[in-house]
């Protein structure tokens, strides 16, 4: 990912100087025109804004502690991954360093970088995102300012990958079952891209309910928990029978179940929601 961001920005005209713990990795964005430095200070000692791409908060610390007085009045996007509360503790130790700081979580994997579609996400001071936004533009075409509180990237970053990693979970589920009963793969892959419409209109739909606290069943209701719980319990029953892991059939009746006791049977199937939070 450092190596695609660096790229990014050298070309699109920027002036980028890299560094890299293992430096055999940062050697051939010099053919590139990229100037690799000898150490972080060296990095960051003419640049106007530094970019942190390492695994970690923890691991960003520990290469930025020792330079930080290097850092002062500069800005500094931190995209390594972490949780909004790592994200807040960066952003404190940056405002006792005099280092101007934006947080970021970058929602594309290497290939996707510099692209119309690529999207980061950046929070904190709106001023310091607008003034070095064209900057930004060079690693793709939507770069999103999504508040002021430091900690909202990193919120949003996990928000979109729980999503994501539960339709893979739910994905390789189904590809288990197609596969025990003999159903073709490219035929499900068909018939799922079919369905999107659906299930985008129910997670859009949930969305809203959830906002506005709208969990009883009303005209525009399409399914109640109890009808998508005894659905459910079909699934875990047929994957069963066929061996197949059941982390998610569990986890769905642990979660259908929690309503269900809760006297929420016949409540649009948002109303779930209501037993996510203790």
């Amino acid at each position: 990912m450092g190596f695609a961001l660096a790229l990014g920005f050298v070309e699109r005209g920027h002036s980028v100087t890299v560094w890299n713990r293992t430096a055999s990795k940062a050697k051939p964005l010099e053919a590139r025109g990229v100037r690799v430095a000898s150490s972080v200070e060296d990095a960051i000692a003419d640049a106007e804004i530094v970019v942190g791409n390492v695994n970690d908060y923890p691991t960003s610390a520990a290469l930025l502690s020792p330079v930080a007085r290097a850092l002062r009045h500069k800005l500094f996007v931190q995209l390594a991954t972490g949780t909004p509360r790592q994200a807040k503790e960066a952003a404190a130790w940056a405002r006792e360093h005099e280092i101007r700081y934006l947080d970021g979580a970058i929602m594309a994997t290497p290939n996707f970088i510099g692209q119309p579609g690529c999207t980061i996400l950046y929070s904190g001071e709106k001023a310091l995102f607008d003034e070095s936004s064209s900057v930004f533009a060079a690693l793709g075409g939507n770069a999103l300012w999504v508040g002021a509180d430091i900690g909202h990237a990193s919120a949003l970053d996990a928000a979109i990958l729980i999503v994501l990693w539960g339709s893979l979970f739910g994905t390789w589920h189904a590809a288990a079952i197609c596969e025990a009963e003999g159903f073709p793969l490219d035929a499900f892959a068909s018939a799922l891209g079919a369905t999107m419409p659906v299930v985008e209109g129910a997670l859009k739909d949930s969305l809203d309910r959830i906002a506005k606290r709208r969990f009883a069943a009303d005209e525009t209701t399409a399914s109640s928990v109890d009808i998508c719980h005894a659905s459910a319990r079909l699934i875990q029953e047929m994957s069963k029978e066929h061996r197949i892991h059941p982390g998610l059939t569990e986890a769905l009746e642990t979660i259908f179940g929690r309503a269900t006791i809760a006297g929420r049977g016949a409540d649009d199937v948002a109303a779930v929601y209501q037993g996510m939070r203790e």
